[in-house]
């Protein structure tokens, strides 16, 4: 599948998340952020914040709560821990499915499997975070794109193979002027990212009213 990515122009921005790791970006109200995954199969952490004039985050919680799914439809918004909409899902260029129950993986996830010094989604938003001066009460769960881990009929939750192909994207928009973080997944020695981690793309196309 191919990103019909709108043609970004001077000002607009296109960043890479290499395999394992995490970076941030400023956007800002009205801008457009598309989140790609070139390879397939790779799955995306996503996290939003709003700094300025009060610290505030986006709830998977509170995002399930208000829309009454456990992931939003099209046209419908992500939400804050205060129960603000920051981020409206615009286009679904994936199959899905998407995931808002699980964490971020940790290092003690990978000293479970006997894995240490692993990379990890938890420090990777942390280290990127402290880059930007933000600090934090506690790590939010992430919204997980690309993550194929629906809910088994007897309630079980499995971390199966992603099915996203090389190229599917999610498209949001900004509803605020906001801190974003995106994260390569990390996770290796289980087949939730395919047969190997790779990158992630962000494209910001920048609205009128960020000029």
């Amino acid at each position: 599948m191919q990103s019909n990515s709108v043609k970004l122009e001077p000002g607009d921005l296109s960043i890479v998340v290499p395999a394992q790791s995490g970076r941030s970006v400023r956007v800002s109200d009205g801008d457009i952020i598309r989140i790609v995954d070139p390879k397939g199969q790779q799955v995306a952490d996503l996290w939003a914040f709003v700094t300025s004039p009060q610290l505030d985050w986006l709830s998977t919680a509170q995002t399930r709560d208000i829309n009454e799914r456990l992931f939003p439809k099209v046209g419908e918004r992500f939400y804050s821990d205060r129960g603000v909409p920051l981020l409206t899902l615009v286009e679904d260029g994936s199959p899905g499915p998407h995931d808002m129950l699980f964490p971020a993986c940790n290092r003690e996830l990978y000293e479970r499997a006997g894995l240490y010094d692993h990379p990890n989604c938890r420090d990777n938003l942390l280290l990127a975070l402290q880059e930007e001066g933000v600090a934090l009460p506690f790590v939010p769960d992430p919204v997980d794109l690309f993550q194929n881990s629906p809910p088994q009929p007897d309630g079980r939750l499995e971390v199966l193979p992603s099915i996203n192909p090389p190229g599917g994207y999610v498209t949001v928009r900004a509803e605020c002027d906001l801190l974003l973080v995106v994260t390569a997944c990390s996770v290796d020695f289980h087949p939730t990212n395919g047969e190997c981690c790779t990158e992630i793309e962000i494209e910001v196309v920048r609205s009128p009213r960020s000029w």
